[in-house]
């Protein structure tokens, strides 16, 4: 058999979507290992289940079918052949849009499941029953169907479902590694939609599943349930910041209110402090960086107090301010939680952070700056200590009560 190589996967769909291309992986076929390496003999061998040549900085593998053989991500048999076919090849692979190929020397595009029109249509569809074999791919639909804004077919959401109590078999590492992702997508939301659709939200997100229903006054939250407001509030902050950490701050300030006893509703009163157990709950199974979970804290704490800043006293708000500051989190990234969870309206979102009442990041940082440690040291030849500590502090009570309406 003649050998062919193909450009596979995301970077074909990309290519099809006018979207940059980031990874170029191809398959090649009617090869054999030891006839690829002893014509390339300079490409670097790696993979433990199956072989992937690294040459050129480029990704090839061997066309290949997997059989299952134990539950779980990992639980594969895998058969590399030089009669395996490219059309053999797509058919293991998750969705239609994922498993097209292109012919490097022809340029002939090979799509034997339809996944050209899927993306015309904005669909996401498994390519066959070999995508039940796999738990990975229900986050990686999800994170797809977010990255693309598509929807995705009740047939294939009825497969993620049957999935369900594969899940937990899944490493949290792989989990989180979705997670981030899909926190990077234009309209995250998605990602948590789709999982809510398929019923399989509770298995990795049960402290944003327990938000489903806490519903709130509708004078202040006209959008519906905590679930529907964290989830625009989610939107909101990908309109602000490519952050996923601050993402993932806008995302978990609410997630007391998943803690409230029903019949404290609509009222959420003390949400913030039920919200640190949800939130470590939350970070412990995915795995999440101790850097979010630190940010996290200040966002699930601080929000509300955020939230009523130009109604606090001057003195008050001195001590907010430096208090913020010296968090993870920072002035800035409560800010922007702060305005994402304020807004009802995702178009007016950027709109509001002009608002210098509401600013305490602007306000803050001026202050911060023109009163400082030096300014103390320079008007009062203090050295650190208490005093020092309280001088510092009056001082920026008075320059705040000069510089504020």
């Amino acid at each position: 058999m003649d050998g062919n190589t193909y450009l596979v996967g995301g970077a074909v769909r990309d290519a099809i979507l006018n979207k940059p291309i980031k990874d170029e992986d191809y398959c090649i076929t009617g090869f054999t290992s030891e006839k690829f390496l002893k014509l390339f003999p300079q490409a670097r061998i790696r993979g433990k289940s199956f072989e992937v040549f690294d040459l050129e900085g480029k990704e090839f593998a061997l066309a290949r079918k997997e059989t299952k053989v134990g539950k779980g991500h990992k639980e594969f048999e895998i058969n590399t052949s030089d009669e395996i076919t490219i059309e053999e090849d797509l058919k293991r692979r998750d969705i239609t849009i994922n498993s097209i190929a292109q012919d490097v020397l022809t340029k002939e595009i090979i799509d034997p499941f339809g996944g050209k029109d899927d993306l015309d249509n904005g669909i996401i569809r498994a390519t066959s029953e070999k995508f039940s074999e796999d738990p990975l791919r229900v986050y990686r639909v999800a994170r797809i169907a977010a990255m693309l804004e598509f929807k995705v077919s009740r047939k294939t959401l009825n497969m993620m479902n049957k999935l369900k109590d594969e899940l937990l078999t899944l490493s949290k590492e792989r989990v989180f590694t979705e997670f981030r992702k899909a926190l990077g997508a234009d309209k995250p939301s998605i990602f948590f939609n789709i999982l809510k659709e398929a019923e399989v939200l509770e298995i990795h997100f049960k402290e944003i599943y327990d938000l489903i229903g806490a519903i709130q006054p509708v004078k202040y939250h006209p959008e519906g349930d905590s679930y529907n407001h964290t989830m625009l509030a989610l939107d909101n902050s990908a309109k602000i910041t490519k952050d996923v950490k601050l993402r993932f701050c806008t995302l978990v300030h609410d997630l007391g209110k998943g803690r409230t006893p029903k019949e404290m509703y609509p009222h959420h009163y003390n949400h913030e402090q039920r919200g640190v157990a949800p939130l470590k709950e939350m970070c412990k199974t995915l795995g999440c960086p101790n850097e979010w979970q630190k940010s996290g804290l200040t966002s699930v704490l601080e929000h509300m107090k955020g939230g009523i800043f130009p109604h606090m006293t001057v003195a008050k708000k001195v001590s907010f301010i430096e208090k913020i500051d010296k968090t993870t989190l920072g002035l800035k990234g409560l800010q922007i939680v702060v305005y994402c969870d304020r807004s009802r309206n995702t178009d007016s979102t950027k709109e509001e952070i002009k608002d210098e009442q509401y600013n305490f990041y602007t306000i803050g940082t001026k202050m911060l700056k023109a009163i400082d440690g030096e300014y103390i040291i320079n008007k009062y030849n203090l050295k650190p200590g208490i005093e020092f500590g309280k001088k510092l502090h009056e001082e920026r009570v008075k320059w705040l009560k000069n510089n504020i309406k």
